[in-house]
């Protein structure tokens, strides 16, 4: 059964931890891990000409894009953040777009070469319900990446998350988590090709890994 998102409550979430994640001293980088400088880099989307990064945070990993000539579009449920992120990134040739994923994919015409998402949407999105509308959006030869922490042993499906502790007000949403067999089934269901889930290893031995997937279209 269908968790049940409640996307005002979410889009206010997303705009707090706007508030306190947006740094604007800080510059264009791309990375797949929570790890400054560890694992692979943007050449797991291929040599793209456009691309779109849902659930794009901060904007620096688009920034990274655009400023090497890639078409580069985020989209954001937070209109906080797109409002801080156009203003710092839009000279890179960046753009972003406010908007809950599945509704914009599922009216937008555009199509690109690469969509990904980095701790982003594909976390907080029922997969049975993103997939599809990804795969939809994508040129042929196209790929989708995404990475996030890997599941929890025990623990699978949509998770409820609490923003900031267990004490103030009740901001929440869902993150879904599966072991990487699954999530490569889940995109070889809705007519993905070549899909590979692995989790690489944090730096230090024990600590917390990334899961990375990436699909082609």
């Amino acid at each position: 059964m269908p968790v049940p998102h409640d996307i005002p409550a979410e889009t206010e979430l997303w705009d707090a931890f706007a508030e306190s994640a947006f740094k604007r001293d800080v510059e264009p980088t791309f990375c797949w891990t929570q790890y400054a400088g560890h694992g692979p880099g943007p050449e797991l989307l291929g040599d793209p000409s456009s691309v779109l990064e849902i659930g794009c945070g901060t904007g620096r990993a688009l920034a990274h894009l655009a400023e090497r000539g890639v078409n580069a579009q985020g989209l954001d449920l937070s209109p906080v953040m797109v409002e801080k992120v156009s203003e710092r990134w839009g000279g890179t040739g960046a753009k972003f777009v406010c908007g809950e994923v599945l509704e914009y994919l599922g009216s937008c015409e555009d199509s690109y070469d690469a969509v990904y998402s980095i701790f982003g949407a594909a976390w907080f999105t029922d997969p049975s319900r993103l997939f599809p509308l990804v795969r939809a959006r994508l040129n042929p030869g196209g790929v989708f990446v995404f990475s996030q922490p890997p599941a929890i042993p025990g623990a699978y499906g949509p998770q409820g998350m609490y923003k900031g502790g267990f004490a103030g007000k009740a901001m929440f949403t869902y993150r879904y988590s599966y072991r990487p067999a699954v999530w490569e089934r889940l995109l070889t269901r809705v007519g993905f090709s070549s899909v590979a889930a692995a989790v690489l290893d944090a730096p230090e031995p024990g600590h917390i890994g990334t899961l990375i997937v990436r699909a082609e279209a």
